[in-house]
């Protein structure tokens, strides 16, 4: 099964080409940002600030990368459950953000924001950490450098591997594999 390459930051026509269930390989820009993270872009919107990059779009990894290991650019990079971010979600996707990475499923509130915003929710696989860290070949903090590992990065990567979750109309892999699934026990 061959990828779909796709390159960060994302334009709205690539976005609108990425099928539920897709391999993409992804070059480019992506920045990090975990809860905390979230927590403190949310904040800065509420009281009228700026977020600390232009998210216009952007891709965001929910990762919160370990050390590096001498001559590393990153330690294990795996993704977190996306969930925990669903409630900063939507002001971010309004805002233009493209493309998230993470694992798990989105709530019914994100999944409308992500058609209404023409974006895209992409999972990396749980547990491989150490081979997506392969596919970062810079790192830099760019903010929030006090929450540690939970700073927000900016990160540039070649061929990170990823699925389309939920596509720029909604379509949701996880529950057609569902659908699939239960329509062949009934069989």
């Amino acid at each position: 099964m061959s990828a779909t390459y796709v390159t960060s930051p994302i334009d709205e026509n690539a976005v609108k080409n990425l099928k539920a269930g897709e391999r993409v390989l992804i070059s480019g820009t992506i920045y990090t940002a975990r809860d905390a993270a979230h927590k403190r872009m949310s904040e800065t919107l509420q009281k009228g600030g700026e977020l600390p990059f232009d998210i216009k779009g952007q891709t965001i990894y929910y990762v919160g990368p370990t050390p590096a290991k001498p001559g590393q650019v990153i330690g294990s990079a795996g993704p977190t459950t996306s969930g925990r971010m669903d409630k900063y979600t939507p002001s971010l996707l309004d805002r233009g953000l493209k493309g998230m990475i993470g694992k798990g499923y989105r709530n019914q509130e994100v999944i409308d924001s992500i058609k209404q915003n023409k974006a895209v929710y992409f999972a990396a696989i749980g547990g491989s950490g150490a081979l997506i860290a392969r596919s970062i070949k810079t790192m830099e903090v760019i903010a929030y450098e006090d929450l540690g590992p939970e700073a927000i990065h900016k990160l540039t990567v070649e061929d990170f591997p990823a699925v389309v979750i939920i596509d720029s109309e909604g379509t949701d892999w996880y529950q057609l594999g569902k659908q699939r699934f239960n329509s062949q026990e009934n069989l």
